[in-house]
């Protein structure tokens, strides 16, 4: 009896029956895409989507983006009910975009509109990759032209967030043809005088980025952000050598001179806003 007082009992974990699992609410918990580590989805969201951990930038939505730069209540939508055809009569394509307006709540891969950044007005224009890869078919040429000609009329900067697999395959030329009419709307824009911000994101390629992603003022980039517009195979295959390990990140592009600066997401609307203050207001660089 005695000894058994200072014998320490083993505890034995147990499996969680399946009822206790259903109790645990779905989306509780998040894992971070580069370090795999676990953390609660509220703290995740509310970090602006950046690993606690290790500081790996996922995605956003266009929404959360939004609001994460404009000033509360200012943000007013452009063009939302613009929505993609089917020119090609391409198989199973109207099914897939409305699975996607479904699972994104969203009617196009782009979310443009005007809002205001501590005060001051731009026009903005973010692409969402929930949708169709953030593809650019007709739909977001079309609402990325007409958000630079508001941009034009308004006298206003111009933002736009890319985040894009390329040019939307469904669509054939009519998706191709987008890369020549949005860069020569920023053209125009540039030519009046016009101020272009561009800030690239997780992914940046094909036709989005040999178009209207480059073609800033100033050309950004989140860390960790793929860059590019071929494919590493593809690059390695017709060079036939072997690329960096880096290649085509956002850092790489800043080490070779491609990008004026990686700006990590939570010093993103510090940074804008003292751009903008330059080119609005007078006022001096800080950082």
């Amino acid at each position: 009896m005695l000894r058994e007082l200072f014998v320490k009992k083993k505890k034995y974990a147990s499996v969680p029956s399946e009822h206790a699992k259903q109790d645990v609410p779905e989306g509780i918990m998040t894992k971070c895409q580069n370090c795999k580590k676990i953390m609660y989805t509220k703290e995740f969201v509310k970090n602006l989507r950046v690993c606690l951990n290790c500081g790996h930038h996922h995605p956003m939505t266009a929404f959360e983006r939004i609001d994460s730069l404009v000033d509360a209540g200012t943000f007013v939508e452009y063009d939302a009910n613009l929505v993609s055809g089917n020119p090609l009569d391409f198989p199973d394509y109207e099914e897939k975009l409305e699975k996607d307006k479904q699972k994104t709540d969203l009617n196009e891969a782009i979310v443009t509109g005007e809002a205001k950044i501590q005060d001051m007005k731009v026009v903005i224009a973010v692409m969402d990759a929930h949708f169709r890869m953030g593809s650019m078919g007709s739909v977001v040429g079309e609402k990325i032209t007409r958000a630079v000609e508001k941009a034009m009329e308004l006298q206003v900067p111009f933002l736009i967030f890319t985040a894009s697999g390329g040019a939307r395959m469904q669509e054939g030329v009519l998706s191709l043809m987008q890369m020549a009419k949005t860069s020569s709307a920023l053209k125009m824009f540039s030519d009046q005088g016009g101020l272009i911000i561009s800030v690239m994101t997780h992914p940046t390629t094909g036709g989005v980025s040999a178009s209207f992603a480059s073609l800033g003022d100033y050309n950004f980039a989140e860390p960790g952000a793929l860059i590019g517009f071929a494919g590493r195979r593809i690059i390695e295959q017709t060079i036939r050598e072997e690329l960096p390990e880096d290649f085509q990140t956002a850092e790489f592009l800043l080490k070779h001179g491609q990008l004026d600066a990686v700006i990590p997401r939570h010093q993103l609307k510090e940074n804008l806003a003292q751009i903008l203050d330059i080119h609005v207001n007078g006022g001096e660089l800080e950082w």
